[in-house]
């Protein structure tokens, strides 16, 4: 296999492109940044998985796009789980949220196996949403909640949606070293392009494409041991496989003291004035990283 140039050990989106194939994929490994995200808050387990499937689908989708923006993939319906939401900049920055009910979740994990999508957020909608800045109109694509994985959502969303067969492996596990443990997250995609009179049909290579991306395991996602180059090759050594340049990935909030103020100076004085603690100041924590803004009542306009 050949590279355009080595990715880093974690935390990237990558494309990669079969030799000779109308097949192309991408690939994202996280490591720091999903562990950051996830331990911003005291998730359950099953909670904590399915926001990082969220992620790196967002990641997976997001590094794809062309202009510079942000990409929204969340989910929302009846279940344990209300809402899950991940936000990805085009540079590479990303957060992420779940509000769900903790008895509820609870109820539901008493099985073997994790919950999944579908058991956690119940009867719902998938949604992903473009947005290009305030000098345009966001873009939304909207389908309903399908399987027990986030993948299934995804892949039926760029069907329904897009019209381009599409395959998505997430996989969300901790990882035990000699001294802690933290969450690490993957996924892959891989997407067929449409035969056409120089090409010819397509239908056999993706067929067998499709085979060999289900050999992929989720393990092998989320092991960090494991590079991207070694892992590609296990997949498609015997038609080589070209990984393009890799684009970072952090956790990085958007929140700020500006933002915070610039949303209580939208409620009136004495709705403000309800805000105030014993000790003379608001306090706003943002949803997303859990940071604590503390705010006195005289400095908002």
């Amino acid at each position: 296999m050949t590279d355009r140039a080595s990715p880093p050990a974690d935390d990237f989106a990558a494309a990669f492109q079969i030799e000779g194939w109308p097949v192309r994929g991408r690939l994202v490994r996280m490591g720091a940044a999903i562990d950051r995200i996830l331990n911003a808050h005291a998730y359950p387990e099953p909670v904590a998985a399915l926001l990082g499937e969220a992620c790196a689908l967002a990641a997976l989708i997001g590094s794809s796009l062309k202009f510079e923006g942000r990409l929204l993939v969340q989910a929302q319906g009846d279940g344990p789980v209300r809402y899950v939401i991940a936000d990805y900049g085009t540079d590479g920055s990303m957060r992420g949220y779940c509000r769900y009910d903790a008895d509820a979740v609870a109820a539901a994990s008493q099985g073997f196996a994790r919950p999944g999508a579908r058991s956690l957020l119940g009867q719902g909608v998938f949604i992903m949403t473009l947005d290009r800045g305030p000098d345009f109109e966001r873009t939304q694509g909207i389908t309903p909640i399908e399987g027990e994985g986030l993948s299934l959502c995804a892949e039926h969303f760029f069907v329904q949606s897009e019209q381009v067969p599409t395959r998505v492996r997430l996989a969300v596990g901790s990882f035990q070293t000699a001294t802690d443990e933290s969450w690490r997250a993957g996924g892959a995609m891989i997407q067929v392009i449409a035969g056409d009179d120089a090409r010819g049909t397509t239908d056999d290579v993706w067929e067998r494409s499709q085979a060999l991306f289900e050999t992929l395991g989720d393990d092998e996602l989320i092991d960090p041991i494991l590079s991207a180059d070694r892992l590609l090759f296990r997949l498609f050594h015997e038609d080589g496989v070209r990984l393009e340049a890799a684009a970072p990935l952090q956790a990085q909030c958007r929140c700020s003291m500006d933002r915070i103020a610039t949303v209580l100076d939208s409620f009136g004085p004495e709705e403000r004035a309800e805000m105030v603690e014993a000790d003379g100041k608001i306090r706003v924590t943002c949803e997303y990283c859990s940071t604590v803004y503390e705010i006195t009542p005289d400095s908002v306009s």
